[in-house]
């Protein structure tokens, strides 16, 4: 029998947070997204320090650790589909959070950035069920090299992109 890619419970990818004050991290997690927490997960290194958590978020595991005093600030970027993108912005707008892409349409999705208050990038969607066709075949170099400037939408995308980028991490 073959042994299966990842333990039950468990996907293939597994992301894994690493942040100052990691259980206010935790509970802003739970409180936004309504993640449940793996209590039998956690574990304290000796320094008093998180070294290992996990959150259940949907069919998904977020792994979450304390970052030391040296080690660097490495913000994550993470994709999440939500049933209320408006509810899921204001609950963690007020809790801290900066609304970098207000909820767009984006192929037949809603979509939206937040950036956390540890310095996360969380990439929000609610899904529709509206069917998008996507071509299947990659474009070559020189069409990939342009994208549709017109939309207004894909614009504002990737304006909002463009902006927080380069404060993250500092």
């Amino acid at each position: 029998m073959k042994t299966p890619p990842a333990p039950k419970g468990y996907n293939t990818i597994n992301p894994f947070v690493f942040t100052k004050g990691a259980q206010k991290f935790i509970e802003f997690v739970k409180e936004v997204f309504g993640a449940v927490e793996r209590e039998d997960a956690f574990t304290l290194d000796t320094d008093g320090l998180i070294l290992h958590s996990e959150l259940e978020l949907g069919n998904s595991v977020l792994m979450c650790v304390d970052t030391k005093p040296d080690w660097p600030t490495t913000p994550a970027f993470i994709q999440v589909y939500v049933d209320d993108v408006e509810k899921t912005l204001a609950t963690g707008e007020s809790l801290g959070s900066t609304i970098v892409t207000r909820p767009t349409d984006f192929y037949g999705d809603t979509f939206s950035r937040m950036l956390d208050p540890f310095g996360n990038l969380w990439w929000i969607y609610q899904h529709n069920e509206v069917e998008v066709e996507r071509s299947a075949e990659r474009p070559d170099a020189d069409q990939s090299a342009e994208w549709d400037a017109s939309s207004d939408s894909l614009n504002y995308i990737h304006d909002t992109i463009m902006q927080v980028m380069p404060t993250l991490g500092k």
